[in-house]
């Protein structure tokens, strides 16, 4: 049998657990080369709160590992009796999943490594101060928001009349 990619279901919360679970079973060879790769894949996001940039790691699919492994019956029961994991992703019998699917997933999770997402802490239309730069203690309103960049574009009222400013996200803070 060929070696192909499987979704496994795991318990909310228990990924990383399992994950590394698996890991040991691939280090230490005892299953020889049935199983090969086990992936949680995911993805670095900068995150804007209180005006400090904080990086996450966020999970593409929540709950779910990916497993590259060859389907036999020792294979099928470690993965089945393994604590934290609900079984496999699919029928009564795990059905493997799509090459582009893989391909899709391996292409976003090496994007991800490479590019960090910004989360967005601001919505068109919210109302801002500018705490730094030289539109300090300005307010204004939302008017683009920019996340690759990591900036928002603010209508301020600079001698009555409504001027759009570049802002970062880390130089402004919401007007409740």
């Amino acid at each position: 049998m060929a070696l192909r990619w499987y979704a496994i279901h795991t318990y909310s919360g228990q990924e990383s657990k399992v994950l590394q679970h698996l890991r040991d079973i691939i280090e230490s060879g005892d299953l020889g080369d049935k199983i090969t790769q086990a992936l949680m894949p995911t993805q670095e996001v900068v995150q804007v709160k209180r005006g400090k940039k904080i990086k996450t790691t966020r999970k593409f699919f929540p709950s779910y590992l990916l497993l590259e492994m060859e389907l036999d019956r020792e294979t099928t029961h470690l993965i089945h009796d393994m604590s934290g994991i609900i079984g496999f992703v699919g029928s009564k019998k795990p059905q493997p999943l799509k090459e582009d699917e893989v391909r899709r997933i391996l292409g976003q999770t090496e994007r991800g490594a490479k590019q960090e997402i910004s989360e967005v802490p601001f919505e068109i239309g919210d109302s801002i101060k500018i705490k730094e730069g030289p539109f300090k203690d300005f307010d204004g309103v939302v008017d683009e928001i920019h996340p690759d960049k990591g900036k928002i574009k603010v209508m301020v009222s600079v001698f009555g009349r409504s001027t759009p400013v570049e802002v970062d996200f880390m130089h402004v803070n919401p007007v409740s």
